[in-house]
């Protein structure tokens, strides 16, 4: 038997009863962290309730994700519950942050266009269409009790998880998040998978090395290969690819998803990639004439700019908006002044001044 870690706060809360909900994804590292969860409170006499919960992400998902759950759930003959964002999927997300950034920008509600994707640093994606969903159920599912939520994020993942703890309480105080596989590697968390006679995702037997959405911000070139080569994942692949090419902004940094398999593109795409990428280059060079000074804070400008300043953002905002292909306002420095004063205005009336 593989050691669990665990903390005098998780123990206390088991002793008693406490629920436990544990967050599966269909990846491999959730499946064996379920599996050593409950042998754990099976051994020491837990007595409170059990479900799994699961975050459909929708069309970004791999088409087992769901089903290794599911399996999973029949195995331990324990209820497993589906959430989904009510506002839409990951790609419905993404399409509609675009959108609002060029309304946005149209409007010079921010000073630089935003771009569509979550990045590693700016994980939505997990904050929002998981975590903040999960959470709300389960504090719904278990009102008025303190809860144990279960993830199975492991140290060995990277340099950010190395210095994470295993427990740590949640902010509401509602419930206490254990990493009970911290410490676990790879080859225990499949051997543990193996122990209960069970199956990782099918995605691992395409040679994925994580799974988590088939295109992931956090995927290697060898991984967003491997989903392309999919044929489940065509569709979901020229969508994100005609997102890159709306946008001009590469799905991650400086890698376009459009580089990884552009066979699966058609000639309009393949062309339109093509033009995306010296559009990006424009707004780049464009942007970059932007001081820091001369950028919002929390969503508000903090002073007035130079006759100067405002020249130079006019510029750039002519340059952005023509070579993106939309219609700004607010092109010239008289419209510059206009703008900044009306803002300044109402972050003053709404407290959003630094």
């Amino acid at each position: 038997m593989i050691a669990i870690a665990t903390s005098p706060e998780i123990d206390a809360l088991l002793a008693v009863g406490a629920p436990v909900a544990i967050g599966v994804s269909g990846g491999k590292d959730s499946q064996a962290a379920t599996l050593a969860a409950f042998a754990h409170l099976d051994r020491i006499g837990h007595r409170g309730p059990r479900v799994l919960i699961h975050s459909d992400l929708g069309s970004v998902e791999w088409s087992d994700s769901l089903p290794v759950c599911e399996r999973l759930a029949a195995h331990l003959g324990v209820e497993l519950i589906v959430v989904r964002r009510a506002a839409g999927d990951l790609m419905d997300r993404w399409e509609s942050r675009w959108a609002s950034s060029v309304r946005r920008y149209a409007n010079l509600e921010t000073v630089t266009l935003v771009l569509p994707w979550s990045t590693p640093s700016m994980r939505f994606c997990t904050s929002e269409l998981k975590t903040h969903v999960i959470a709300a159920e389960l504090k719904r599912r278990f009102k008025g009790r303190p809860f144990v939520n279960i993830t199975g994020i492991r140290r060995q993942e990277s340099a950010a998880r190395a210095r994470g703890s295993v427990s740590s309480p949640d902010s509401s105080g509602k419930f206490w998040s254990w990493r009970l596989i911290s410490d676990w590697s790879v080859d225990q968390v499949f051997d543990r998978i193996a122990t209960d006679g069970l199956l990782p995702h099918e995605a691992y037997s395409r040679g994925m090395s994580r799974v988590s959405c088939r295109f992931c911000i956090m995927s290697n070139e060898a991984d967003l290969k491997t989903a392309a080569a999919a044929p489940e994942s065509h569709d979901l692949y020229r969508r994100m690819v005609g997102l890159e090419i709306a946008s001009t902004f590469a799905f991650q940094g400086s890698r376009w998803l459009g580089d990884i398999a552009p066979h699966l593109l058609d000639d309009r795409q393949r062309a339109g990639l093509a033009e995306a990428k010296k559009r990006a280059a424009v707004r780049v060079s464009a942007e970059s004439q932007i001081t820091k000074d001369m950028l919002y804070v929390k969503g508000w400008p903090t002073r007035m700019l130079t006759d100067a300043e405002a020249s130079i953002l006019a510029g750039v905002r002519q340059i952005v908006s023509r070579a993106i292909g939309f219609v700004a306002d607010y092109l010239d420095v008289a419209g510059i002044h206009r703008r900044y004063a009306e803002l300044m205005a109402l972050a003053a009336a709404k407290g959003g001044a630094a």
